[in-house]
């Protein structure tokens, strides 16, 4: 009753004093197994809110309501109803704030905290040192509180912090200072202390009457001396000291000159060792003037790694923090940064991996991390175990990626080669030495025309390199060592090949089977054997079994048959795997694939590494979490599979369940040998004829009596000047209003060339269909078709205006519509009509137009669905990854194209149809091509998910079944689909449980691993010590522990899951 009246007297209010409304999305499962989500509206309390006012027992209106709901409205004439309603008072809910809610409250403190920051600039009252009471004349931005100091304090308490950033009081306000003003200076050795060797006698410095001044020369900013008498426009902060020597040092904190006295004793290390030891690293050894700090060196590696930060980007930052006002003043060391930079890198790799000096043998790969979880014999796996067992599968995924490119050094021959192969990168003479000794031979591919194979020979003329080609785990996403190779031209099979081999090379030791990705498979592993056996430069073990696979995504883009073939779902050992994952290690290695473009080969090789490197870091150290989240979900899929399949199993006969399954054992088990067994997973049915298939069907039938030769083929002729025509007209109609004269031109031959085919068909109509033109004219038989403008209307209403799950066809822009002209029908039995062809004994030729109309109906329906297909593709990884105005016009006239082909299509069925009701076609026929509506259009791109159970309970339109002759009662029909759900289903259960049995295996490989390189430090420790080298064995036992924890963190993961979801004895 209250709900009811409601209705009467109800006004809008706005937000209840003392309560605000939020909404919750309630999600349920209803019997059928659907998710039903809801939401539902709760009131807040609000504590300082203390108005005394009623609130409404409704909500208020949500921000996400595009309008007003009767659950919006109160009506004071019900407040009497709502209040005789026996109910328990309820507290209201308590939720999390929101940012929003945060930025409100700031509002309200913004006044007083600007108030507190602009009094931060005035000195305190009284102005006295904090530490000795005298006069305070600096203060320290970097230290806490910002203290004030007199000069000697200032000095003394920062002789341990000598990049911290100090101001000057000059008697109205605090500006830039430096420390060495203060008489600061740097003294090395003795902990800091000065040398008790060190001569007080005068400093070496420019004389009294030199001043500095700034050089402004080919990019260099930095001091020369000569005579300047506007000295004192320079900032107090940017002048170097006056008459001594110092040292420009560039830190976190900025750019400074620092006074730096070293040790002078006679035992005292040389200069630049000196500063190494007080965490400088000099520019030069020989006479330093430049020196960065430890901090500053990671702090750029790791935004470099973090941000894809440039060493000009970095630099020019440091600019703006030494100076914000005059960065143009600063001293420029951007070349020094880029050299030290590289040096730093290389000390970092040596120091992580356990190098002590050179001595030790280096060998491919020695400095880079691979995969914790996958299965290394020696390693993380006991090489005593039978390795033939499936679990020990390898999975690898190669791909090209053309964003990091390089292009031509200008001194090829004068490089410095600080790594070469030993991180990700291949090494690079015997890569070279294998392109030239190695020809490419260029192989047609069976499937479709992909880019890999198309481009393979494009070469640029300004590029050394178009691309670097990689090999990684596909189940983790971790790079393999010494197998990235860079691509001269495109992506070619000699360039895999070599990334490849050096990849199946690495920790491989017993593995027998490899599971390879690639997104060319198909034609790539035609000929590997033979590629391999030909070339000296190339080692994979013959006895190694390499099973081809194609990613998830990848896969849809070929031939129909490749999928059964080369899909994960249908690859034994390969678990729930998608087999793109090298796609999102792209994503991380572009942020930096820019900066390398113009660097040196050797640089670009040191940076590429380290980015790699630090890739498959950050996947070591949250493999644990990343497999237990797997696993968990694996084991609610599992049951989801088994259940599902169960219920399909059930209702299978035990003669085809023993039939289907030895189908299965016998495909999966010879797909080495002939992936073409695999088809099995795809219908067997014999596929609906074509336009061509029905004419080659008609032309090798013996003729007819009374049949002219040659009439199926003129029939035909007619059917293709009918999808010209509809094909021009709604090309012209989708074509802007002032269309350029190229396109006017192509428009206008092409109506010429359809009107001389069309005079020739009438011509011809006269030989075919001679008692039907006796007496009669053109208008006589047009009255059974209307205009070639009234099917292109059609189609375009299937298409124009409909929102699709991805969008509305409306924000790709309507075409401007056109005035379309009247185009007469052509002479066919179907613009005749059956009762007039009948009269006239054309009776063979109603028959054979009406087969040509199914077949054409048949091609008409696949390129629709090719067209709607690729809408799909176009919208999930064109329109979506659009980030700029240009990419998503680009995009967007990508969508209107494909829009074209549907209506083009759609019109073509509809006419077919309208002719196949024209010449009498029966009751079955037309069931089975219904008529097309704007539903039938909608496009959804979840259909490329692998996930069976994403799909359980949508139906698709009726012509995606339409390639397969079927009826309803067809007993061939219902068990051929029977026998392909099964085996579907089957596939989707077994890689679950695949993939349920290798995430405990790469649990336990993990720990493994993790606890073989905690004993690899700990040998490394004893061996230091044993040698004398004391801050080695310190760093080897800190590495030591820092795996001993990663492997306590795992076992203790482990244990919260075995109790929870897994038996402990696994």
């Amino acid at each position: 009753m209250a709900r009811r009246n409601l209705r009467k007297g109800m006004t809008m209010i706005g937000p209840t004093p003392g309560l605000r409304v939020k909404q919750l999305e309630v999600r349920t499962r209803k019997d059928s197994g659907r998710n039903r989500s809801r939401l539902v509206e709760v009131a807040i309390k609000q504590s300082n809110v203390t108005s005394p006012m009623r609130s409404s027992p409704l909500s208020t209106p949500s921000k996400h309501s595009r309008s007003p709901s009767k659950q919006h409205f109160w009506s004071v004439d019900d407040e009497t109803n709502v209040a005789d309603m026996a109910q328990p008072p309820i507290d209201p809910i308590r939720l999390p704030r929101t940012m929003n809610d945060y930025i409100r409250e700031w509002l309200r403190h913004k006044e007083d905290l600007l108030r507190i920051l602009l009094e931060m600039e005035a000195a305190p009252s009284p102005r006295n040192c904090t530490k000795c009471g005298k006069d305070g004349v600096y203060r320290c931005t970097d230290c806490m509180h910002q203290p004030l100091f007199c000069t000697d304090c200032c000095r003394i308490l920062h002789e341990a912090h000598p990049f911290h950033r100090i101001q000057q009081w000059t008697r109205e306000f605090f500006e830039d200072s430096a420390l060495h003003m203060t008489g600061f200076q740097l003294y090395l050795g003795h902990n800091g202390a000065p040398c008790p060797s060190a001569s007080p006698g005068p400093e070496h410095g420019p004389s009294e009457g030199q001043r500095y001044k700034m050089d402004t020369r080919a990019g260099g900013m930095g001091m020369v001396e000569e005579e300047w008498e506007d000295i004192d426009e320079v900032p107090l902060h940017l002048r170097p000291p006056a008459n001594s020597k110092y040292l420009t040092i560039i830190d976190v904190t900025g750019v400074h000159f620092v006074r730096v006295q070293p040790c002078q004793c006679l035992d005292a290390d040389s200069y630049h060792r000196q500063l190494f030891q007080a965490k400088l690293c000099a520019s030069t050894f020989e006479k330093p003037s430049t020196a960065f700090t430890f901090a500053v060196l990671d702090d750029f590696l790791r935004e470099n790694l973090e941000c894809g930060t440039s060493g000009m980007n970095y630099y020019s930052k440091l600019h703006r923090v030494t100076s914000n006002v005059f960065p143009h003043l600063v001293p420029n060391r951007y070349r020094e940064l880029l050299r030290l930079a590289r040096q730093w890198r290389v000390l970092k790799l040596l120091k992580w991996n356990g190098f002590q000096d050179e001595t030790e043998r280096s060998s491919p790969g020695d400095l880079a991390l691979f995969c914790a979880a996958c299965p290394q014999p020696g390693i993380n796996v006991d090489p005593d175990v039978d390795l033939d067992d499936w679990k020990y599968t390898r999975t690898v995924v190669m791909d090209g990626n053309f964003k990091a490119e390089h292009m031509h050094e200008k001194r090829p021959d004068d490089q410095v080669w600080l790594m070469d192969g030993r991180g990700f990168m291949v090494a690079h003479p015997p890569y070279q030495e294998y392109l030239q000794a190695t020809p490419h031979i260029t192989e047609k591919s069976a499937c479709h025309n992909h880019r890999a194979i198309s481009q393979a020979n494009v070469s640029r003329g300004k590029l050394s390199a178009t691309g670097i080609g990689a090999t990684a785990c596909a189940r983790h996403g971790c790079f393999y060592p010494h197998s990235v190779v860079d691509f001269q031209k495109g992506e070619r099979q000699l360039n895999m090949d070599y990334s490849l081999s050096n990849a199946l090379g690495y920790n491989m030791t017993g593995i027998k089977n490899v599971l390879c990705f690639y997104d060319i498979n198909c034609s790539y592993m035609k000929n590997l054997r033979k590629r391999v056996d030909n070339s000296p430069f190339l080692h994979i073990p013959s006895s190694l079994q390499i099973v081809p696979g194609i990613g998830i995504w990848h896969v849809h883009g070929h031939k129909q048959e490749c999928y059964a073939r080369y899909a994960p779902l249908f690859l034994r050992g390969s678990g729930w795997v998608d087999g793109e994952i090298i796609e999102t290690l792209w994503s991380i290695l572009n942020i930096v694939s820019a900066s390398t473009r113009g660097m040196s080969s050797p640089h670009r090789q040191e940076l590429l590494d380290f980015q790699m490197n630090d890739s498959n870091f950050m996947k070591m150290i949250r493999i644990v979490d990343s497999l237990s989240r797997k696993l968990k979900a694996a084991r609610a899929s599992v049951a989801m599979a088994r259940d599902a399949f169960t219920k399909l199993d059930e209702a299978v006969s035990s003669e085809n369940r023993q039939a289907w399954s030895i189908q299965e054992e016998s495909a999966l088990g010879g797909r080495v040998r002939d992936v073409s067994v695999m088809d099995i997973f795809e219908i067997q049915l014999k596929k609906a004829p074509t336009v061509r298939a029905v004419e080659l069907e008609l032309l090798e039938a013996p003729s007819q009596r009374g049949t002219r030769q040659g009439a199926a083929s003129w029939i035909t002729r007619g059917l293709g000047i009918e999808e010209s025509e509809i094909t021009l007209a709604i090309t012209r109609k989708d074509s802007s209003k002032y269309p350029s004269e190229t396109k006017r031109l192509e428009m206008a031959r092409r109506a010429d060339r359809l009107a001389v085919d069309r005079s020739r068909f009438i011509a011809d109509s006269q030989i075919y269909l001679a008692p039907l033109h006796q007496g009669t004219d053109a208008d006589d038989y047009s009255s059974g078709m209307t205009d070639v403008a009234h099917h292109m209307s059609a189609g375009d209403d299937l298409v124009s205006g409909e929102e699709d799950s991805e969008g509305s066809m409306d924000e790709a822009g309507d075409a401007v519509p056109l005035k379309m002209t009247k185009i007469a029908p052509l002479p066919l039995p179907s613009n005749f009509g059956i009762e007039r062809c009948r009269a006239a004994g054309a009776d063979e030729l109603v028959e054979m137009e009406l087969k040509l109309r199914i077949g054409q109906a048949n091609d008409a329906l696949h390129g629709l669905r090719i067209a709607l297909a690729d809408k799909a593709v176009a919208f999930r990884g064109v329109v979506r990854q659009a980030t700029s105005y240009s990419m998503r016009t680009r995009a967007w006239q990508m969508v209107n194209s494909i829009d074209s082909s549907v209506r083009q299509q759609a019109a073509i069925y509809k006419r077919c149809r309208e002719a196949m009701i024209a010449l009498g076609a029966d009751t079955d026929t037309l069931t089975r091509f219904q008529q097309l509506h704007k539903s039938h259009m909608a496009v959804h791109t979840a259909a490329f998910s692998q996930n069976a159970h994403d799909h359980r309970s949508s139906n698709l339109p009726w012509f995606w079944c339409m390639d397969i002759p079927r009826t309803t009662s067809s007993k061939n029909w219902l068990t051929e689909f029977y026998r392909i759900h099964w085996l579907r289903a089957k596939a989707v259960k077994d890689r679950w449980e695949e993939e349920e049995d290798l995430l405990v295996s790469e649990f336990h490989w993990t720990m493994n691993f993790f606890k073989f390189r905690a004993k690899k430090w700990n040998k490394k420790c004893v061996s230091f010590k044993a040698a004398g080298l004391h801050g080695a064995a310190c760093y080897a036992a800190r590495q030591k522990a820092v795996y001993d924890r990663l492997a306590e963190q795992g076992a203790s993961k482990w244990l919260n899951m075995s109790l929870e979801i897994l038996p402990l004895n696994q």
